[in-house]
This record gives structure tokens, sequence and C-alpha cells, in this order.
């Protein structure tokens, strides 16, 4: 008896067989209901995810921005070195213009009234000495501060160091400040001015909107809430949003990012396209590797003194350097990307035959598995006939059923 294929001896009557489909309609709320549910998950990834979600229908273009900004703010100092003064936007604000960027000096070390001259080296490995031979004039340190003499000098009571020339004093940039020395810093203000195109659509926007006037400007401060279209920002509302300690992280200094999203959806009026603020501390401040933490640099003001000797204040400046960090993409509907990606979901849902298949094969073992009346399907689902009479309608070989 043959069940559904070929013996082994008459495995050569397999090359002249031919398969083709039997449509078998089974009444199986269970089974239909795991055939739909496939089904709509193919259809809502065509149209919810990849139409709704992905707006594949649109054309999108990046942004192209430029920023300027401008600080505000005075705050008094008395120290030792510096003596009592007040600090303004000219003196705090370095550089007073920056690509993107703004920078505010908090903290520092002053090393005042040095000239060009010659004074014991810093204490280390490489500069202690005992005596001349130990210093190799014309010697330069790339981590030095000058260049050698060749004569070894006291540095203290108890410690020799080889002479260098160089600006003396020396700064010793050990003893920074525990506290801020700019604390009024926090209450600084800083205007924002962005403005964005995207030129595949020749649209163009600013942040500051076309119904804000220069009064609205002089008293408006940006919140999240109240306030949200105004582009000036209290630097410690900023540092706070980043989840930061403004005085503490003005000690050492620091980078925070302002990131302006400008992701707009064109098919919209225009108004609903506008800038979204974030801040995030962009540093490393990883306790685990605290290694040269903060943000600081050096410079110097130079002066004359009566008799034309050249003299300098030596500035190692502690500050928290604000990047303002603009992106966004605009999308907008346009025939050839929608033709092109509905193209693409039907060449999709057209892949009936190879993915029907794995939808009923799913089906199709669970009905012929799970079921209870497996059998009775099994026995319905595969015939085998060996020959037919086209104009009777009936077998003439023998006919069997089962499972192949």
């Amino acid at each position: 008896q043959k069940m559904g294929g070929c013996s082994s001896q008459s495995c050569h009557h397999c090359f002249f067989e031919y398969e083709t489909e039997r449509m078998i309609v089974v009444k199986s709320k269970v089974v239909g209901s795991v055939f739909r549910l496939i089904q709509f998950l193919i259809l809502f990834y065509v149209i919810g995810y990849v139409c709704v979600v992905q707006k594949s229908y649109q054309e999108t273009d990046s942004v192209v921005s430029s920023v300027t900004t401008k600080v505000k703010g005075t705050g008094f100092t008395n120290t030792s070195d510096l003596g009592a003064r007040v600090w303004d936007v000219a003196d705090y604000n370095i550089p007073p213009q920056g690509e993107s960027s703004f920078f505010v000096l908090t903290n520092m070390i002053v090393t005042p009234n040095q000239t060009q001259s010659t004074c014991p080296e810093l204490p280390n490995q490489s500069t202690i000495c005992m005596s001349d031979s130990d210093c190799l004039e014309g010697s330069n340190d790339v981590r030095g501060n000058g260049i050698q003499t060749g004569l070894c000098m006291n540095y203290s009571e108890t410690v020799k160091t080889c002479e260098v020339l160089s600006w003396c004093p020396l700064e010793i940039d050990i003893n920074l400040p525990e506290h801020a020395l700019l604390v009024a810093a926090e209450d600084f203000t800083v205007l924002i001015k962005n403005s964005v195109t995207y030129p595949k659509f020749n649209f163009h926007k600013r942040n500051i909107l076309p119904d804000v006037n220069s009064s609205y400007l002089k008293q408006c401060e940006f919140n999240r809430k109240t306030d949200p279209d105004c582009p000036i920002f209290r630097l410690k509302d900023m540092v706070s949003e980043a989840e930061e300690d403004f005085q503490t992280m003005a000690i050492r200094g620091g980078v925070l990012g302002i990131m302006i999203d400008w992701n707009c959806d064109l098919d919209w009026p225009e108004h609903y396209c506008g800038p979204k603020y974030s801040f995030r501390r962009l540093d490393n401040k990883i306790p685990e590797n605290n290694v040269a933490p903060g943000y600081n640099f050096r410079f110097a003001k130079y002066y004359k003194t009566t008799d034309g000797r050249e003299t300098r204040t030596l500035i190692k400046a502690y500050g928290i350097r604000f990047d303002v960090i603009v992106f966004g993409t605009a999308g907008k509907f346009n025939m050839v990307p929608t033709i092109v990606n509905v193209g693409a979901a039907l060449t999709f849902l057209s892949l009936v035959s190879s993915l029907s298949f794995s939808v009923n094969a799913v089906c199709n073992w669970f009905l012929l598995t799970c079921t209870k009346r497996r059998d009775y399907y099994s026995k319905h689902k595969f015939t085998y006939l060996d020959n037919i009479d086209d104009n009777a309608g009936e077998p003439l070989g023998e006919t069997t059923y089962g499972t192949r």
C-alpha cells in the first residue's frame, strides 16, 4: 500500500509525480484567530510603523544653524591678590565671542608681577639638584617652566633646584580656593540667538519668535513652565536642569551642553516648529577616573612699568564652558518618497508566496499538532491520486490518504 510517497521498489515513479495545493477550509476559532493575528501584525508594521511612525511619505532635510550669545551680569570679589573689585562681562567672559560656545570664569589662581628674569625651578624629580653639575645649561624641559641656566639654587631652606630663565616668580597652581571666587556667576544670564534653515524646503526661523519685542527681552527669563519661549537663560537654572550643583561645578570648572532640538513636521503650520531646549554636562566627572577634572586654561594681562620694563599678571582661569549644540531634521510630504515607500510596502506585501507559506506553516503545524481533531484534519489534508478520468471525474486507480 502506498502512504503518500514512493516505496523502495518504485522510487523511479517519483520522478513523474507532481504536487499541487489543495484548499481546505477549517472552521476553528483558535486556528482562525492565530492566522488573523499574524496578518494583523504584518499590516500593523507596514501601515502603523513604516507609514505613520517613520513618516515614509515625507522628504527630509537636516538643519543648518548659526548661534550667537551675549552674557550679562556683574559680581564683586575681595582677595589678597586682586583686592576689592567689581567684575563685569569684559572680565569673566573669555573670549568675548566664541563659535557656538561661551566661557564664564568662576575661579582662578593669580600670579601677579611676573617679569622676565631667573628664579629656582619648582621642585620635582628632574629639577632637584645638589650642585651646579646636576643642572644642564640650556636644557628645556617641556613640562618645566623655563630654560635652565646651569646653576643650582636654593628653592627653600631644605631643597635646591636648578635655576631657570622664565617669567618669575613662577606660578604655584596647587592652592586652588576651596570655594568659587565668583559666587555671583550663578545669577548671570545669557541671551542665545539661534537661526536655523532647512535649505531644501526654503524654511527659515529663529528661536526669537516673531511676536517678541525688545521690551519683552529686557524682562523675560527662560522657565520651562511659565516662559518656555524666552531665549534668555540663567546660568544656575541650566546647570540645575543638568542635575548639577553650580557652586560645586564652579570650583574646578566643567563643560555644559545646551541642546537645541529643531525636529519639525513641515506638513503642519509653521508655528508648530519651534526649539526644544535641554541641558547636559559633557565633561567627565566619574569619581573612579578623576584625573585632571574640570576645565581651565591660562591667560595673562601685560603691563609696562615706568622704567619701560615689561611685567604681567598670570591667571589660571577655572570656569564653565557652555557649548550650544543645535540639531534637527525636518520632513514634508513629497510624492516621490511616497511612491517609493508605498511601492516598497506593496512589494513586501506581495511576497505572499513566501510570507503566506510562513504563516500557513505556523497555522498548519498548530492545526495538525495541537488540536483535538488533528488525525481527522491530517486525513483530509493530503491525498495521493494515481490517475483520474477527466470526463467522469472518478478515480481510476487506488486512492489512499495519509500524512506526508
